[in-house]
């Protein structure tokens, strides 16, 4: 049983610090009036607040602003340079890099070519890409989206081949990282990273419970259910690329990392492959996808005929997928994101959510991403800030507790 706690002293000022520092990163810049207003606190105690929070270096001036006739006030803020924070984005291509400072303003930016190698010149590459970003002082976390996951049970990244990820699949992955970069590092998985990101600001912002896929040239999905995200006993919930599939190989006929399941029915190239036999001919899936919607949605002629077929079969694949995972997890919400669904927009939405509908006894809403730019670097970042928030804001709590003796 955990030993209760007493409202003491410090206990009152450690957790009213915590409220005007929320406040402040919220709602600021601010004078002490407005803080003692939002939080409730009267204007000796906000003054006194304002003093430690200042002593401590996590809030700063910024400057008068005028009021009534004759009188000005001084507003204050949090300090952005209390913590900084960097988002890594890494695929087989390159390494996107944003930095930010505690505040969540993006302090630089920077994307390096594909890391590669062995784990010596992998923390290299991580570095360059991290000082290219300019990050303006020592960094407090670094949170890296990646394609696959860590299974806690060892401390090894999986779902991904060496292929994937050069010089990744190393042991000791998380500390060998952290201690390379000198500061704590976390590595998730890139999708998880966007449904973060759609979650905060995005499609599933109003759902506490949702499904997001992510089809392009591979599969991947993420459960978030409650309002928390379900990474599995071994990281891999939301591996849907390699979920059996009616009508494709299985593992055990083509081996482990081979074309298998899911993601030979929807993965980017056998889209491309059924969209060309119904005339849609393209050298890339986006390509074909996007066209086979403009033709379907004239609405008229052979060929807007075969290519609405063709995206019908698009979407009953999809669907049947997404089926086997709305029975067990019973999502209120599908998100779709990834190339494959930007390039079919509302039209392939629809025959999706049409599809599913027929195949399920419940019948989640189906929507498209709403983030723009690269939300793997948007959720990588929510992720940062929150956890290091966490720790900067928490730490005065957590230094005014005091259990009894």
């Amino acid at each position: 049983m955990k030993t209760p706690l007493h409202g003491t002293p410090s206990l009152m000022r450690a957790i009213n610090d915590r409220t005007a520092l929320r406040v402040l990163l919220e709602r600021g810049p601010l004078t002490r009036p407005e803080i003692g207003e939002l939080t409730g606190l009267s204007k000796p105690t906000a003054f006194q607040l304002l003093a430690r929070l200042q002593e401590a270096g996590l809030v700063v001036g910024d400057g008068v602003r005028a009021g009534q006739p004759g009188r000005t006030a001084e507003t204050y803020r949090i300090n952005p340079a209390a913590a900084y924070v960097a988002a890594l984005d890494v695929t087989q291509d390159r390494i996107g890099v944003q930095v930010a400072d505690i505040t969540g303003e993006i302090r630089g930016e920077h994307t390096l070519p594909s890391p590669g190698g062995p784990p010596g010149p992998l923390i290299d590459r991580l570095r360059a890409a991290i000082a290219g970003a300019g990050a303006p002082g020592p960094l407090r976390r670094v949170v890296i989206g990646v394609q696959g996951a860590i299974d806690p049970t060892t401390g090894a990244l999986c779902y991904a081949t060496d292929e994937d990820l050069p010089g990744w699949r190393i042991p000791d992955l998380l500390p060998t990282l952290s201690a390379g970069l000198g500061t704590a590092v976390a590595v998730e998985n890139d999708v998880n990273l966007v449904a973060l990101a759609e979650q905060a600001r995005g499609a599933a912002a109003d759902c506490p419970d949702f499904v997001l896929l992510w089809a392009d040239e591979g599969l991947g999905s993420a459960l978030v259910i409650g309002g928390r995200l379900h990474r599995g006993f071994f990281g891999g919930a939301g591996e849907v690329g390699y979920m059996p599939a009616p009508g494709a190989a299985t593992a055990r006929d083509v081996g482990r990392f081979g074309r298998h399941g899911y993601q030979a029915l929807v993965g980017g190239p056998a889209v491309r492959d059924l969209l060309r036999t119904y005339g849609v001919d393209a050298p890339d899936f986006r390509q074909a996808v996007t066209a086979a919607a403009a033709l379907a949605g004239q609405g008229a002629g052979r060929a807007a005929e075969e290519a609405g077929v063709g995206l019908r079969l698009v979407a009953a694949r999809v669907a049947v997928g997404l089926a086997a995972i709305a029975s067990v997890v019973d999502p209120g919400l599908i998100v779709l994101a990834g190339g494959l669904m930007s390039a079919g927009g509302e039209y392939l939405r629809d025959l999706i959510e049409r599809e599913l509908h027929a195949l399920t006894h419940s019948h989640p809403q189906v929507r498209l991403s709403a983030l723009a730019g690269n939300p793997v670097l948007a959720g990588a970042m929510d992720l940062a800030l929150a956890t290091v928030r966490d720790e900067v804001f928490g730490s005065v709590v957590r230094d005014g507790l005091t259990a009894p003796r």
